[in-house]
């Protein structure tokens, strides 16, 4: 059995999300009270939006940390898995975040056609989606180098970056308020931020059931791995092989490989396990490879029921 390890900084990764939730907490505040106070369901749709950010660092960072125990005789590849359940619990916290925006914003849009629109402070408004804007651009730049190499950490940088768009929309909308006091954009703009979530919360949730189902990697090639070990000197053919992953990054390979006699009987098996784990984990970055050796013809005995 040959292994290769490559964990990342897990505590660089806590370390961003602790002071992602010191921004968004402390921001969060402003934005209720600034959406309440100038009557503005876009502001307040960005803070239900801003609030799943939160509810989403804190769920990662709560993943992050249980993630970094280590493995024991009943968790044998350790805890990295709760990341995936972590970025579960955050597309799910969009989507609902998704469809009570869309609800507020076409109630107060039907109610605008019925001659009770809501009236709207928006230069109050700006001011508070201004101070938005910059809180969420602090908090994607500590998020987004962890991003690339924790499922975990993309799917919280997803939802601030969501937000930081959103931000964008609610400014917009008091501008045309504060220009021409047409109370319609609010609501308009909260219906685009709803709009906005629910592509990316569908995104975050295919890649957590490509993970929960075993599939392989989007970026592996299975192909490409097998005729890589059947260039191996010695190798003769691969069967049952199988590709999955932990989290992102952690991906795990096992295979029965039928080998020449001579590799038995000149003691090569041990090189021969070198050798095909050190290719896996230099061209394909699996974390973890496991390799049954067997004699020539050994595959014909076997149901050919894996790839």
């Amino acid at each position: 059995m040959a292994h290769a390890h490559d964990h990342g900084s897990a505590s660089t990764d806590r370390r961003r999300l602790v002071i992602a939730i010191a921004i968004i907490g402390a921001f969060l505040v402003v934005q209720v009270v600034g959406g309440v106070l100038s009557g503005s369901l876009a502001l307040l749709a960005d803070a239900g939006h801003m609030t799943s950010d939160l509810l989403g660092l804190v769920i990662a960072l709560g993943a992050a940390v249980v993630a970094a125990r280590p493995a024991n005789d009943r968790q044998t590849y350790g805890f990295r898995r709760f990341e995936v359940f972590g970025a579960l619990a955050n597309g799910v916290i969009l989507i609902v975040v998704a469809v009570t925006v869309s609800a507020g914003a076409i109630d107060r849009l039907v109610s605008g056609t019925e001659g009770e629109a809501h009236e709207v402070a928006g230069g109050l408004m700006l001011a508070v989606a201004l101070a938005g804007l910059a809180a969420n651009v602090a908090a994607m730049l500590v998020l987004r180098s962890g991003a690339k190499g924790s499922m975990n950490v993309r799917g919280v940088y997803l939802e601030v970056l969501g937000d930081t768009i959103g931000s964008v929309l609610v400014i917009g909308a008091a501008l045309v308020i504060v220009a021409t006091g047409w109370n319609a954009a609010d609501a308009i703009a909260s219906l685009a931020i709803a709009v906005l979530i629910v592509p990316r919360a569908l995104l975050l949730l295919r890649d957590v059931m490509r993970v929960l189902s075993q599939s392989t990697p989007a970026e592996t090639d299975v192909a490409e791995i097998r005729d890589h070990i059947l260039r191996t000197r010695g190798v003769v053919a691969v069967h049952d092989v199988h590709v999955w992953a932990i989290t992102t990054g952690a991906h795990v390979f096992s295979a029965h490989v039928e080998v020449e006699p001579a590799v038995f009987a000149d003691d090569r098996v041990g090189a021969l396990l070198d050798e095909l784990g050190g290719c896996l984990s230099e061209h394909f970055d699996v974390d973890h490879s496991t390799f049954q050796l067997e004699p020539s013809g050994r595959g014909q005995h076997e149901h050919a029921t894996h790839a």
